[in-house]
This record gives C-alpha cells, structure tokens and sequence, in this order.
C-alpha cells in the first residue's frame, strides 16, 4: 500500500499497545510515510520494558553480587561487611525503568507518531474510540496488547501478587511461596534466594519448564535445591487467608496449613483481548483468547493485524518486534510481503545458573527425526572451582544422525544466555558438527566447549 493514500480517514495505522511490537511497528510504519497514532492506557514500553524482562534482568544482577561477594573471598577479596539494601536496588531500577519509557517515547514522538495516553476499543469496522470520548478512524488497525499474568481462582487469591507487583515491593519477604514452574517462577525463585528470602516453589504438574531439554531442568533443580529453594510438585493452592499479625496462612492440596509473608502466582499469562471491541469488527479469537492471525499476523479482517503476546504465537520480546518490524514493511514498505520465520527461536531462562537453548530438545529430535546423536559436556566453570563452589555447567548439542547438522544446543552454565546468542546462529544456519569442531576453542572459556565435545 501506498504510504498516505487513505485520506478518507484520520490515520493510516492506528495502533492499540505501546510495547515492544506495537512501538516497533507504529515507528517503521511511521518510517514509510504512513500517519500513525498509538493507543497506550498504561506506560509505553509495555511488559518487556516496564514490568519483564529489563527490570527482571537487573534484579538477576543485583542477586548475582549475593554469590560473587561469597566467591569473591577465595580470590583474596575481604567481603566481610558487605550489606544488602533492597529499597536502593529497587529504586534504581524503577528509576532506569523510567529513563527507557522516556528513550520509547520519544521514539514515536520523532517519527511524528501520534500518542494517545487512555485505553482505546474498536467500535466500528475501521473506526477507535478512546476513553476520553475522541473518536478517530484507521485505514489499518494493529492489535498489540500483549497479554497479563493469570491468577487463578482459589480462596483468597486476591491477596497473592503477580509479577508485575514483585519489582514494587516495600520490603523483602521473610518467606514467599511462588507458584508456578514456568521461566518466571524460576527466575523470581532465583532472585528472592539470592536476597536471603526462604523461597518455595509450589507447582499443579510434576516438573520444571517442560519446554525445556530434560537433563537442563534436571541439573536446575539439582542446583536450585542445593542452593536452599523448596519445590513442592503436584499440589494446588486451597485458600490464602490473612493474618492479623502480618502475612498469610496458605493451605495446600498436599500439606497442612502454613504462614508465608508473601504468595506470588506465576502460572502463565493471558492475552489482553477483552473489552477491546475486537467483536464489533468480527475479528475471530482463539479458545484462549488470543487473536487469531495468519504468517502475515493478519486476522481474518483484512484490515486488522496482530502482533506480540496477545497472538500467543511465541511469547518473547524479540519476537513482537520482529512481528511488528515484518508487519510494517509488509503493508506500508514498497517490497514483498515479510512473514516471520517462528522456528528455531533461541531462549533463555535468568535463573541461578541461567539456562539457554536453541533448536530441537532430545526427545523432539527423537521424534521428529528418528536417527540422532548427543553429544555432552558436563564440568565444573574454572571459577567455580576456585571458589570452592560445587556447582557444575552442562552443554548438550543434538544432531540429526544422517547428516551431522546441529538441531538443539542446551546449556545451563553462567552466561550461558550470552554463549547462545552467537551459538544459535549457527543452528539457524544449519551448520553441523563438523564445522563447530574445525572451530578452534578459544582458551580458557566456557564457550570452548561448544567445539571440543566428542
């Protein structure tokens, strides 16, 4: 489409969700030349920026110090009176929180993008009405809503927090019990153990990020236990009920009634599809209330798309971005087409080791591929072993029996998120195991260890 040919209406893009996807998509869309306005009713930036993963990541640094200031001693550093002050971390880290919500924002207002800072809902075909009553009109409209944590439904579940509530907390709990056994139960597991909390993990199923490589989440909960961290598996929650004295009675499915200061779900996430008046344009939505979308991230209304979490294609931040990026170019760029490729994604949990994995697990590969090989590397960091840590790291590659290409790498081991990055281009690339082992290791890394397994 031509870039502001649709003067018949207000805008040519109106977007509903100021985060990554839709910040992205408004911003190379604005790029092209078409007139575009966003709609956010809480903080641009969205989940990724003011409530995920950017402030997630800097409470896993300020945990980090927790274990370096006890290693640290056997590398002849004294350590001895080193404090802890919570309100400190948290305060910077809402501080920079805001500094990147300034850095979005003005983003859009250079790109001339029109914001809008109330709710908006769909109330005609290509018609938007915000929340102060303004009624504009899009040629195109782009749902980028991104979803919300679920809280489900026991007795008292309005007294548990979410997520979104950990980064603002006023105190740290003596005792939290997280439910879930997904990345964000892990990665909050983590970061409560790390700052002196005694932490809980309480999960319905019988095991840790099922979509993760099995001998990884084996070796982090080998971790995790020895670091002090419960797990409870096959039990739901019963009720939460406060105590007059402070904190909370919590009664489970398995075990008697107990008190903890602090209950927080982290059982999974929603796409934020209601109230938006997605009906009143026709647009067709999942069983779980995602909105339904082709490999273009359009709807089945030609003029309405989606992109991000509140699609439920993969929830990641790079992901909507690249969805927002190949959306923009795809209906106001002058070349082809852009479909995002969703497979062979690389991720990674922030838990205590972090885990990262690209491709194919084992048992998929299995599967999908009958004939494989696995190869292993199971050491101990040469930190570690200065530290007197007994912790070990473990990388896994998969690959495909017949011809060698790499399918999966899977690795838990410090920083192993950043040894994946580039890892994870070369099973992109479709590279095998020959190339990595013509590769020379570079000495001494962790990282040389994705070319000497044997």
């Amino acid at each position: 489409m031509a870039a502001g040919t649709s003067g018949e209406y207000d805008f040519d893009l109106f977007t509903i969700g100021a985060g990554s996807g839709g910040v992205r998509a408004s911003r190379v869309a604005a790029a092209h030349g078409a007139k575009v306005a966003v709609a956010e009713e809480h903080r641009v930036g969205g989940t990724c920026v003011i409530r995920g993963c950017v402030p997630k990541k800097m409470l896993v640094y300020g945990a980090h110090f927790a274990e370096d200031l006890k290693d640290a001693r056997n590398f002849g550093w004294s350590t001895e009176n080193a404090t802890f002050d919570w309100i400190t971390l948290r305060d910077n880290v809402l501080k920079d929180v805001e500094r990147i919500e300034g850095a979005y924002t003005n983003t859009l207002e250079s790109h001339e993008v029109t914001i809008f800072k109330e709710r908006a809902e769909i109330t005609g075909p290509h018609e938007i009405t915000l929340a102060s009553g303004k009624v504009v009109t899009a040629k195109t409209i782009l749902i980028a809503t991104g979803a919300r944590p679920r809280m489900p439904e026991c007795q008292g579940a309005e007294h548990a927090i979410s997520s979104n509530e950990a980064f603002h907390l006023d105190e740290l709990p003596k005792k939290i019990i997280i439910a879930g056994g997904g990345y964000i139960a892990n990665e909050f597991a983590g970061i409560f153990n790390e700052f002196g909390s005694e932490v809980h993990i309480v999960n319905r199923g019988d095991r840790l990020l099922r979509s993760y490589d099995e001998a990884v989440r084996d070796r982090l909960l080998q971790i995790s236990t020895m670091k002090g961290i419960k797990f409870r598996f096959n039990t739901t929650f019963e009720y939460i009920k406060p105590c007059d004295e402070g904190g909370y009675f919590v009664k489970m499915s398995d075990c008697d009634e107990e008190k903890a200061d602090l209950v927080l779900f982290a059982v999974g996430r929603i796409p934020n599809t209601e109230g938006l008046g997605l009906e009143n344009a026709g647009v067709e939505l999942g069983e779980g209330g995602e909105v339904k979308v082709d490999r273009f991230s359009k709807t089945n209304v030609d003029h309405i798309y989606a992109v991000g979490d509140v699609t439920d294609r993969v929830q990641l931040t790079p992901v909507a971005i690249r969805e927002g990026q190949a959306f923009a170019d795809s209906v106001f760029g002058e070349g082809d087409p852009v479909a995002v490729d969703h497979s062979c994604i690389p991720s990674a949990v922030f838990s205590h080791p972090p885990i990262a994995a690209v491709g194919l697990t084992e048992g998929e590969a299995k599967n999908q591929l009958g004939s494989v090989k696995v190869y292993l590397s199971d050491f101990r960091p040469m930190k570690n072993v200065l530290a007197g840590r007994n912790e070990r790291s473990l990388i896994k590659m998969i690959c495909d029996g017949d011809s060698g290409r790499i399918v999966g790498i899977h690795m838990i081991a410090p920083e192993a998120p950043e040894m994946m990055q580039a890892a994870a281009i070369a099973v992109k690339a479709g590279l095998t195991k020959e190339d990595f082992d013509a590769t020379t290791a570079i000495h001494p890394t962790m990282a040389e260890e994705l070319v000497l397994m044997r």
